[in-house]
């Protein structure tokens, strides 16, 4: 998937602008995708991540890993202009599953399985094995053709599936499931007995409410921090995402030969960072305080984009992954020791989800932002302004993250006390 992150750009401006080296409308569909995209996923990844913690993890992770499939395969086809837009359609509704659940319940069966002291470590090697396949993916897009990349894409997304549908061992953490989400016996007794109706309630009790996520956040002022920093770490995170490309194409003409070599530089420093240092810094200072640094180092990376003079600028710009790559594996382990066992997907979904409604604001500040300023509208001349606006949103993320203070982990009894209470 991440192989046809540099090439997206060439293929939307291609149908909607081309021959232009400029295209505010693909722009503004970017931003527009993203704000639906995070809109659902708002709404969604809360209840994947709590059903997770009922169901288990590769029940729910079959879904989004089947649904990546289809856009792929669309581009894989053809890339003209009706071909985008039915891409671009799919994409969007896929997305309110797909966007950000893999890694979301993967760090949740990550800390089923690893002890809370060993759990900083583990989301880090996780999300360094992340930035290798982000590294891998770019190289090979290097030397691949656009159509090849999707071809290659969707069969890799195909045989990932399958892997984990044949290989991955489940992770159930909840004692009272006997029965699997989607086993023969469970229908049967659904449609079958006379108590259907109360089994179906039962379901549905698994669903997060509101009330059940402010909860959560109201159990530990670490917690409500951690998801504040997360808010702002998205904002941002999206902002540039949806924005840099565009950004870069229209100051330095940059093509996807150099987006994947920018991309790689990115990869390679992030896998260093993640795999190696995090596992070493992480028990030695704690995971706030390298929070704080990768935090910091975010801001400067987005600030030189900003004012980059020359083409060479965001090369130096990408390097600075080594360190802030650390923020959301250090993010995600606070707030994995806030919470009880049974509760890992829950407290993973609500963090992603409160990431879900950055995904919203951002594209629909940051994108008309980034338009606007790229245009010969422009109020002044400053082609970066978007991207220092959102380094600005990463900096508030950084300066929330100072008051962080690391609170103990919830007690185990405590965390299914808090299950159990009846509605």
């Amino acid at each position: 998937m991440f192989m046809v992150i540099p090439v997206i750009p060439d293929v939307t401006m291609s149908a909607l602008c081309p021959g232009k080296p400029q295209c505010a409308l693909a722009i503004h569909l970017t931003g527009f995708q993203q704000a639906i995209t995070g809109l659902g996923s708002l709404v969604v990844m809360p209840l994947m991540g709590n059903l997770s913690d009922k169901y288990g993890r590769k029940a729910l992770l079959t879904v989004p890993m089947t649904l990546t499939i289809i856009p792929l395969a669309i581009l894989a086809c053809s890339r003209t202009k009706s071909f985008f837009y039915a891409y671009y359609a799919l994409k969007t509704l896929t997305a309110i599953f797909c966007e950000g659940s893999v890694h979301c319940l993967a760090l949740a069966y990550v800390a089923d399985n690893v002890p809370e002291g060993r759990r900083a470590s583990a989301f880090g090697i996780l999300s360094g094995i992340g930035s290798c396949a982000f590294v891998c993916g770019n190289l090979s897009t290097r030397f691949l053709s656009t159509s090849s990349t999707f071809q290659v894409s969707a069969s890799m997304a195909i045989a990932s599936t399958v892997y984990m549908t044949v290989f991955l061992p489940d992770s159930i953490i909840d004692e009272n499931l006997s029965i699997p989400i989607m086993s023969t016996a469970k229908v049967e007794s659904i449609t079958g007995s006379d108590d259907g109706s109360a089994k179906k309630q039962q379901v549905f009790k698994t669903l997060p409410s509101i009330e059940d996520i402010i909860a959560l956040l109201k159990s530990s002022l670490t917690f409500t921090q951690a998801a504040i920093v997360s808010f702002f770490i998205n904002l941002a995170e999206v902002g540039l995402h949806a924005s840099l490309l565009y950004y870069l194409k229209a100051r330095f003409h940059f093509n996807k030969d150099q987006f994947a070599d920018l991309m790689v530089i990115s990869g390679i420093a992030g896998t260093i960072s993640q795999m190696l240092i995090m596992p070493m810094l992480a028990p030695a200072i704690g995971e706030d305080k390298l929070l704080s640094i990768g935090l910091f180092f975010a801001s400067v990376h987005m600030l030189l984009y900003s004012i980059a003079w020359s083409f060479w600028v965001p090369y130096v710009a990408a390097m600075l992954s080594v360190f802030f790559v650390l923020s959301q594996p250090c993010i995600r382990s606070i707030v994995s020791r806030q919470v009880g066992s049974y509760e890992q997907g829950k407290a993973q979904g609500v963090i992603t989800g409160i990431g879900s409604l950055a995904n919203v604001i951002s594209p629909l500040v940051f994108s008309p932002l980034t338009a606007l300023f790229l245009s010969e509208r422009a109020p002044f001349s400053f082609p970066g302004f978007s991207i220092m606006c959102i380094a600005f949103a990463s900096m508030i993320a950084f300066v929330q993250s100072l008051i962080i203070r690391l609170a103990p982990q919830i007690s185990e009894q405590r965390a299914g006390n808090r299950n159990c209470v009846e509605p």
